[in-house]
């Protein structure tokens, strides 16, 4: 460790990741005291030895050459599939996913540093395969590389954070210079297969009406022969483009491409997803279709954030958490309890924070002495940001019930020490932005 290297770290970004923590604490500790004003919860102080830890580890992380995990990133990333799998078979049942591991009430979700270590195998394969000048086989081997650990979390099943790894998926192959045309289709079939799993829901629970042209795609006999008859007509345009190398032939195969998986994938989603989980889809479309249970949660969220106003009823003062009318307030709605109590201003401070963590590690990105430190900061920037997004919006209503986290902010060991995991290595990319 050299006293330059402390030198030359982004304060702005530890500043914003230290802040938002703080913050964080502040109302994890608010969250944990009853309408009697009594302390019912110990969490703000396991969160603070989290932070602590996190902090410390990001400090060392900083001083450590990120180059030093170019070799060992294959085995950081077999170990968390290792960890995964044992998870998955002996682990702790926690809110319907078994995702933890532990001893006591001591336990970690392996999960959360599945992203970290999927983010830095992944950038080490794209910086060694930059060379090669077809994107196809780059893309598709980054896509097993993101879908082995993701498909094994969906088995958990914690749908919320396998969603994570499509965004870093995403973002480090565009940055990686991948051809658009492959990550177009890829999000035209995550869009596509949103759209047409949606469909037969609020037909059923919201329109409550039978519309021919939705009940079938719930209908086996019609998706079969369906994607049978579009595998056809994709076999013979790609047949026409290979014998004729015109683009038209290209472009149909394309498209029906995206149709075909995009049914295949909404039909099979509906088997695959858990009561809960469709639940949460319905809610979202329409809270009030099952207020008292269901969609409980989005409304007592958006009651807290709208209660709040423009500066909010004070710290400690909020009645939506002291009441214990939001559910996990100190987890994924941590958010709501924050403006409930600092109002529009407070939730604006915080998203400025979280605003100013991305333009930094865009910076990183842009001043990387390598790719495979611009590759790791661009998989820790999708992280971030789909996180924020998503658990944001979610407290808002906007959003789907995912049960992804507020990172630095939410309660949970785990997720703490990996968000505080990815600034470190931010800052040891930032720090030797300068040795070629």
């Amino acid at each position: 460790m050299r006293v330059r290297d402390f030198l030359g770290i982004d304060y702005l970004l530890l500043f914003s990741a230290l802040t938002l923590t703080i913050f964080g604490i502040l109302f994890i500790y608010s969250s944990g005291i009853n309408a009697a004003g009594v302390q019912v919860s110990q969490e703000y102080f396991r969160q603070i030895i989290f932070a602590s830890l996190g902090f410390i580890f990001a400090l060392v992380l900083a001083m450590v050459n990120y180059r030093r995990f170019y070799e060992l990133s294959i085995y950081l990333y077999l170990a968390t599939l290792a960890l995964l799998v044992y998870t998955c078979l002996f682990g702790r049942m926690v809110s319907g996913a078994r995702a933890w591991i532990g001893i006591g009430s001591f336990g970690i979700q392996p999960s959360e540093f599945a992203k970290i270590t999927t983010i830095i195998f992944l950038a080490r394969y794209l910086d060694s395969s930059k060379r090669n000048p077809n994107s196809f086989p780059r893309f598709a081997v980054s896509c097993i590389i993101v879908f082995i650990p993701m498909g094994i979390i969906l088995l958990q099943p914690d749908f919320g954070t396998a969603l994570v790894f499509l965004p870093i998926l995403l973002v480090m192959t565009f940055i990686a210079g991948i051809s658009i045309k492959y990550i177009l289709f890829f999000v035209f079939c995550i869009g596509l297969t949103g759209v047409l799993m949606v469909l037969p829901l609020w037909e059923t629970y919201i329109k409550r009406d039978s519309l021919p042209a939705l009940t079938i795609l719930m209908n086996f006999r019609f998706i079969a022969v369906s994607v049978l008859a579009l595998l056809i007509i994709f076999l013979i345009a790609l047949f026409g483009f290979l014998r004729h190398k015109k683009r038209y032939f290209y472009w149909i195969a394309y498209g029906v491409a995206v149709v075909m998986l995009s049914l295949g994938l909404s039909f099979l989603s509906h088997k695959a997803l858990k009561d809960y989980q469709i639940m949460r889809l319905i809610v979202f479309l329409d809270p009030n279709v099952d207020p008292q249970a269901s969609g409980w949660n989005i409304i007592q969220s958006i009651t807290a954030i709208g209660s709040g106003g423009f500066f909010g009823k004070g710290y400690l003062q909020g009645t939506q958490s002291h009441y214990r009318f939001l559910p996990q307030q100190s987890t994924d709605f941590i958010f709501s309890i924050f403006t409930e109590e600092w109002g529009f201003a407070g939730g604006f401070i915080a998203i400025v924070l979280f605003l100013v963590i991305c333009l930094r590690l865009i910076r990183i990105i842009k001043n990387s002495a390598d790719s495979f430190g611009a590759f790791i900061t661009a998989g820790l920037s999708a992280m971030y940001i789909f996180h924020f997004l998503i658990n944001v919006g979610m407290t808002m209503g906007i959003m789907p019930i995912t049960g992804i986290p507020l990172l630095f902010m939410s309660y949970g060991g785990s997720a703490i020490i990996s968000a505080m995991t990815g600034v470190g290595l931010a800052l040891s990319v930032y720090i030797r932005r300068y040795e070629h």
